[in-house]
């Protein structure tokens, strides 16, 4: 089971192949997903501090181009499926937004 160390909330065991997003969320870690899970508005973004996420994918780097996002660590959090242990911080979230998290993604 992979663990994900979240940076200022701690480390937390999630199923391999979950969603980051998801097990960010269902492990209380405040986390914006205002497009659904969607890869269309970046604002699930993480900072991937340690670890491998994973290749990023067509619809991933469409939207992060688009954004004018081009950090190669920061990532969409909706398009990550969780397999080796990760050290991530959230870049945007509900409370430092103002906004309202968003539809629950689906898995």
């Amino acid at each position: 089971m992979p663990t994900i160390h979240v940076e200022g909330k701690g480390a937390i065991s999630v199923q391999e192949g979950q969603k980051l997003v998801l097990a960010l969320e269902d492990n209380g870690v405040d986390i914006l997903h205002r497009c659904g899970g969607n890869a269309r508005c970046t604002t699930c973004r993480v900072e991937v501090l340690e670890g491998d996420a994973g290749p990023v994918g067509e619809a991933e780097a469409a939207i992060l181009t688009t954004k004018g996002i081009t950090e190669p660590n920061v990532r969409l959090s909706c398009q990550i499926r969780v397999h080796t242990d990760l050290t991530v911080k959230p870049v945007m979230t509900a409370s430092n937004s103002g906004l309202e998290p968003g539809k629950r993604p689906v898995d």
